[in-house]
C-alpha cells in the first residue's frame, strides 16, 4: 500500500516504517512541521513534494494532527472516507478536564482511530468512532547494559517548560542518592534549575545510537512522569537491559512490572529502590534483564506492524472509493 503520513512522532515512525509498505513523507524547502520529510532520517520511506502527492494515487492516510485531515484531503484531491481511507493516531493524553475530555475525532464515520496505549483509550472520550489499542513496537537497540558509571539517566524532552507534567521537579530525590544525566532536547536548561540541589546534568539531545549507549552505561533508567502516554526512551531503556525506576501513572504500570526496577507512586519507595541498585550491581542487572525480556515481548516490532497491517487493510477495504 502507498501510506501518507507526516513525520510528527520520529520514535514511533521509525518503527512504523519497517512494514513493508510505500511511505510517502510530504517534503517542503522550510522543513517544517508540514513539510519535514525524513527529518534526516535513514528510513525506508520517500519524500515527496506536495504538489506531487495527487500523482501518487494514495491508498491510505495516516493523521496525527486535527488539521491533517483538511490538508490531506488538500494534497490528494479526494473526500476521507469515501474515496481516501483515513486512520487517525492518537499519541497523547488528554490535557484539561480529563474525565470528560472529548477527542476532536469523536463521532465520525470517515476513518478509524488508534491509540498508542490502552490509558490513552480509556480516558479518552471518542463517541461512535471506530477505535482500537495498537500498543507500541520498538526496534531492539540491543543489549548493551553494564552500568558501570554509579549514575541515573533519564529522557525528557523539555523538561524546564513541562516540569511537573515530567516529574522534573522529583530529580533532585534522586541526585541525593546519585547524579541524573538526563537526555532530550531543552536540557540544557536544567543547569541551574535547581539551586542547591544534588547534581542534575542537562545531558543534550543526542541521537538514539548514541544515548543508547550512554545511558546503557548508568546504573539505572528513571522515568518520573506524572502525565504522559508512554514514553518510547523508557521501553529502549528496558530493551537496552537497563533496570528501571518509574513512577506509576499512566500506563507506566502495565509496562513495568516491579521485578524490572521498581513503580510505585511512592516516590520515597523508588528513591530507597534506586539507592538499593546504587550498592547492588548484580542485582541491577537482574532486573535489568528482566526488563529486556518484558519489553521484547510486548512490544516488540512484529507484532505491532501485523497490528497495523490489519488496520490499514480494514480502513481501505471498508473505504469505498479507495
Amino acid at each position: 500500500m502507498k501510506v501518507l503520513l507526516w513525520h510528527v512522532h520520529g520514535g514511533w515512525t521509525d518503527a512504523f516504517v519497517q512494514g513493508g509498505h510505500d511511505y510517502l513523507f510530504p517534503t517542503t524547502p522550510a522543513r517544517d512541521g508540514w513539510g519535514l520529510g525524513l527529518g534526516g532520517r535513514d528510513w525506508p520511506a520517500r519524500e515527496v513534494a506536495p504538489e506531487d502527492v495527487r500523482a501518487e494515487e494514495v491508498d491510505v492516510v495516516v493523521l496525527q494532527r486535527p488539521d491533517e485531515l483538511a490538508e490531506a484531503e488538500r494534497l490528494t484531491g479526494r473526500r476521507i472516507g469515501h474515496d481516501l481511507a483515513a486512520v487517525y493516531l492518537e499519541h497523547n493524553t488528554p490535557k484539561g478536564d480529563v474525565p470528560t475530555s472529548v477527542h476532536p475525532m469523536a463521532d465520525r464515520s470517515d476513518l478509524d482511530l488508534v491509540h498508542v496505549t490502552h490509558t490513552n483509550a480509556l480516558l479518552w472520550d471518542v463517541g461512535r468512532t471506530r477505535a482500537r489499542v495498537i500498543e507500541h513496537g520498538v526496534r531492539d537497540p540491543g543489549l548493551h547494559y553494564s552500568g558501570a558509571l554509579e549514575r541515573f539517566g533519564a529522557v525528557i524532552n523539555e523538561p524546564v517548560r513541562r516540569w511537573r507534567v515530567t516529574g522534573t521537579d522529583l530529580l533532585p530525590r534522586f541526585a541525593a542518592v546519585a547524579p541524573v544525566d538526563v537526555f532530550g532536547m531543552g536540557t540544557d536548561l536544567l543547569d541551574g534549575a535547581f539551586e542547591g540541589s544534588p547534581v542534575i546534568v542537562g545531558a543534550g539531545d543526542v541521537r538514539p545510537p548514541g544515548m543508547h549507549a550512554a545511558l546503557a552505561e548508568r546504573r539505572a533508567y528513571l522515568h518520573p512522569h506524572r502525565w504522559t502516554s508512554l514514553g518510547l526512551s523508557l521501553i529502549e531503556a528496558m530493551q537496552l537491559g537497563m533496570p528501571v525506576l518509574a513512577l506509576a501513572a499512566t500506563e507506566a504500570p502495565r509496562a513495568v512490572p516491579a521485578e524490572a526496577g521498581a513503580i510505585s507512586a511512592d516516590v520515597g519507595e523508588l528513591v530507597r529502590e534506586a539507592a538499593r541498585l546504587l550498592a547492588d550491581p548484580d542485582e541491577a542487572r537482574r532486573r535489568g534483564l528482566i526488563a529486556r525480556e518484558v519489553a521484547l515481548e510486548r512490544y516488540g516490532l512484529r507484532r505491532f506492524l501485523d497490528d497495523w497491517d490489519e488496520t490499514l487493510g480494514e480502513a481501505v477495504g471498508r473505504t469505498p472509493g479507495s
